[in-house]
């Protein structure tokens, strides 16, 4: 793909939960972990998602969306231009072509937590995404609530690394 058509998809995708902002996460990656992610995580996805446990109905039974993976320096960012979200992913673990990263985002008295747990097969991957909704009244969490989805990943544009 042309250097112009990547940058232009970039642009495009720069746009992740419902028109909300994820607040900015303070972690610190680590370089060493960041240097052992393989490059072929990092590029524009489509990931299809199904529920296959919860506690709550809130969360959808399917989703379909764009995730861009990309770096800059040591910060890792996760955008999906279907929601206009966006979030900077903490890297857990890495072994090979297995990667574990968590994102958190903010949403008022809410907090969302997702942890991705991931192996890549060249333009594919598998996995399983936890996600943990904590909701909070006067700085005191009242209530709890998860999901666990399989996910499948296709990737549909190059990887994105600036060093």
């Amino acid at each position: 793909m042309s250097k112009l058509i990547k940058f232009i998809l970039l642009c495009f995708i720069s746009v992740i939960c419902c028109s909300t902002s994820f607040a900015h996460n303070e972690t610190t990656v680590l370089s060493g972990e960041v240097t052992m992610v393989p490059k072929t995580f990092y590029g524009t996805w489509r990931v299809v998602s199904s529920k296959i446990d919860s506690d709550s109905n809130i969360f959808k039974e399917k989703s379909l969306d764009i995730w861009n993976l990309s770096r800059t320096g040591n910060v890792i960012s996760l955008c999906n231009p279907f929601n206009g979200a966006k979030a900077e992913i903490t890297i857990e673990r890495v072994e090979a072509n297995d990667i574990v990263f968590t994102k958190t985002g903010n949403y008022g008295k809410k907090i969302l937590t997702d942890k991705v747990e991931l192996s890549i097969d060249n333009n594919s991957f598998t996995g399983i995404n936890t996600i943990k909704l904590d909701t909070y009244s006067d700085g005191k969490l009242i209530k709890t609530e998860t999901a666990t989805y399989k996910i499948r990943g296709e990737k549909i544009a190059g990887g994105v690394e600036i060093e």
